[in-house]
């Protein structure tokens, strides 16, 4: 009886031990992170918005660096743009449908990196409900190797998006349908 609650016991450890994600938890700094986008307008300039809200997490792992778990929430109805009927057309239903949509999500679970600062993570974006395969171009302010315990992270990172991928397909003669997407973010350590 003993040995088979010792067992039992140590089953369930080893099945959440392996259950249990490793690395150190970060959790984003709202109040430094931020995400832009630019689009190309009329061919001959470019319109911007601003998505000032962003919240998440990243998880990184030392002992296995190219797996990374990057969770990204961006509150669509906090988006800015440079005028008021801008705003409202960002907003409205042919693009964001904010009322419908308030929420765009990036999930990472993978990093290639290509030098101890920088690399590509796989991932997926989710816009109006659209769900798109997305490579987020990323520069870490130091090597994510070499981080001490309790020490925040910064990172930077660029993609590339066809907006028509996600239902955005108005005033295709205005404005482009690829759009340059920037992502600063700021990650604390969490206990």
């Amino acid at each position: 009886m003993i040995m088979a609650r010792t067992l039992m016991a140590l089953l369930a450890a080893m099945l959440l031990g392996a259950a249990a994600p490793a690395g150190q938890l970060y959790a984003v700094d709202g109040a430094a992170s931020s995400l832009s986008a630019k689009v190309p307008f009329f061919g001959i300039g470019s319109k911007s918005a601003g998505f000032p809200s962003v919240s998440g997490s990243i998880r990184l792992d030392h002992a296995r660096p190219q797996d990374i778990s990057l969770d990204v929430t961006i509150d669509a109805r906090a988006l800015t743009a440079p005028d008021q009927l801008t705003l409202g057309r960002l907003k409205g239903e042919k693009f964001f449908w904010v009322e419908k949509y308030p929420a765009v999500h990036f999930v990472g679970r993978q990093i290639a990196f290509t030098s101890p600062t920088t690399g590509s993570v796989k991932g997926e974006l989710t816009v109006r409900g659209v769900t798109q395969p997305v490579t987020l171009q990323v520069v870490f302010d130091h090597p994510p190797a070499q981080t001490l315990p309790g020490e925040a992270i910064t990172l930077t990172g660029e993609t590339k998006i066809n907006r028509y991928d996600f239902g955005m397909r108005s005033y295709g003669l205005i404005v482009g349908k690829w759009v340059n997407i920037q992502l600063k973010a700021r990650m604390v350590p969490r206990a």
